[in-house]
């Protein structure tokens, strides 16, 4: 935040007409912009409570007779525990937050209005790709509903404000940063380095003109199990899931549906083939792509009309689908090249991640809050 406010503050004096660099840099005014915009979105910020439910077991140890890992403040080995952020999407009751707070899946919800009033949730449906779920409260009307920031005005550099109501307090916790890449995620999500943690999990980031730009969550580069990317939190990497070209998912979560992860069940060979496209080493058993008649030592060429140029390629194209959805797959065998549909089935696709995320960054280990 430090650095954020010294860039603005140099900017604003080199940039400002002679005579008027003081009143720019004035840091206040800095602050005074970011209370603007948060204040436009904090009418529709509501707190998450949730009662019982089952905690996932935590990791076996790796060798017999080996400790157990410490538990850590903030990690997923007490999800969803204390209050929770979400937002508030229509003005009956609809309200949008992270899986994350529902990991251990509460039989008992409540959410906690800006006026202080309590209502039963229904949690409705979750996307798993995403890492997003809805809840829904009956008997409401006239909630305030943010407005969204379109998605092709994001750019990167731009300011943001991230909020959450995990830490407790009568308001809302909020980091400042800037987008620092979009289209993560075949697309889903972007990026951030306003810290993100689980006090935000499920809350807004928000742009400086008070629009909602995305809903906080933790993803992991490679996949994996719900609420594996906690383990960046606070590292300056940080998620969120845009709003304003998500509709058709929402409805779907609305209707209650699950929606996960799409299968295409192959393990390819590092690297890619001789003029591009993917080596197919193996064809897993009962697996989408083999009811397709796609077999080992196939090449994959394409994902719809997409190219399949190496295994980034190949993560990122099958990253766009999820469970359920028909793909066409173009390979080559030998030299004929084939088409066919495949529908995808839900589970984790065991392709590699070839490269970081951010090339030479790993991730640190969870800081204590």
């Amino acid at each position: 935040m430090s650095r954020l406010l010294a860039w603005c503050l140099l900017l604003a004096a080199t940039c400002a007409p002679a005579g008027a660099a003081e009143q720019e840099a004035d840091p206040r005014l800095v602050s005074k912009a970011f209370r603007a915009a948060v204040a436009r979105v904090l009418p529709s910020l509501v707190t998450i409570e949730s009662y019982g439910g089952v905690a996932p077991r935590p990791p076996a140890p790796k060798a017999k007779g080996a400790p157990r890992p410490r538990r850590r403040i903030g990690t997923i080995s007490k999800p969803g525990e204390g209050p929770t952020t979400g937002l508030i999407l229509s003005s009956d009751g609809s309200i949008v937050t992270s899986t994350f707070n529902f990991l251990r899946q509460p039989p008992i919800i409540t959410v906690v209005l800006q006026d202080g009033s309590r209502h039963v949730a229904k949690l409705c449906g979750r996307d798993e790709t995403r890492g997003l779920c809805l809840l829904k409260v009956e008997g409401v009307k006239d909630l305030p509903v943010p407005a969204l920031a379109p998605r092709g005005e994001l750019k990167v550099g731009q300011w943001v404000v991230s909020m959450g109501v995990g830490y407790g307090g009568d308001a809302p916790a909020l980091s400042a940063g800037i987008l620092s890449a979009l289209e993560r995620f075949s697309g889903k999500a972007v990026q951030t380095d306003a810290n993100l943690s689980p006090a935000n999990y499920g809350g807004p980031l928000v742009d400086i003109e008070g629009r909602v730009v995305g809903i906080c969550v933790p993803l992991a580069p490679g996949g994996g199990a719900a609420g594996q990317g906690v383990q960046w939190y606070d590292s300056g990497i940080g998620f969120a899931v845009p709003l304003s070209d998500a509709e058709p998912i929402l409805a779907r979560l609305r209707a209650g549906e699950v929606i996960r992860p799409g299968r295409l069940g192959i393990q390819p060979q590092p690297g890619s083939a001789p003029g591009g496209g993917v080596v197919v080493r193996d064809v897993l058993k009962g697996s989408p792509a083999r009811k397709a008649g796609i077999e080992a030592k196939d090449v994959i060429l394409a994902i719809g009309d997409k190219p399949v140029r190496d295994l980034l390629a190949l993560r990122v194209l099958l990253g766009r689908h999820v469970a359920g959805d028909t793909v066409s797959v173009r390979f080559k065998r030998g030299d004929k090249e084939q088409t066919v549909p495949v529908t995808l089935e839900a589970g984790d696709e065991q392709i590699p991640q070839p490269t970081p995320l951010v090339p030479g960054h790993h991730p640190p280990a969870p800081k204590q809050p």
